[in-house]
């Protein structure tokens, strides 16, 4: 609807792009397609039970329920010779340094 409105009121041809696929590299991938349906029942699941103040989250290949004061509340860090760092330098991304 935006890139529509952007093309209509400049005359150039605008394009949709979701952010977070552009940042990985592509596409959703059928896993994106699938954890999304499972994320989206486990927040049905979660308001059905009245547990407000959570979010849900993947850790440790399980899909779960965590208070969003602790997801938010504290820093999280990534090691820096850990395999997504050393992965995505392998892949030439930049990691600002």
């Amino acid at each position: 609807m935006v890139a529509a409105e952007v093309e209509e009121r400049t005359g150039k041809e605008a394009r949709v792009c979701v952010l977070g696929h552009l940042q990985r590299g592509g596409g959703p991938t059928n896993f994106d397609r699938a954890l999304c349906t499972v994320f989206g029942v486990e927040a049905v699941e979660l308001i059905a039970a009245g547990q407000y103040g959570y979010m849900v989250a993947y850790q440790s290949n399980r899909v779960g329920a965590v208070r969003i004061t602790e997801a938010v509340g504290r820093l999280k860090t990534v090691p820096p010779t850990g395999g997504f760092v050393r992965t995505a330098r392998a892949l030439g991304v930049c990691l600002g340094d």
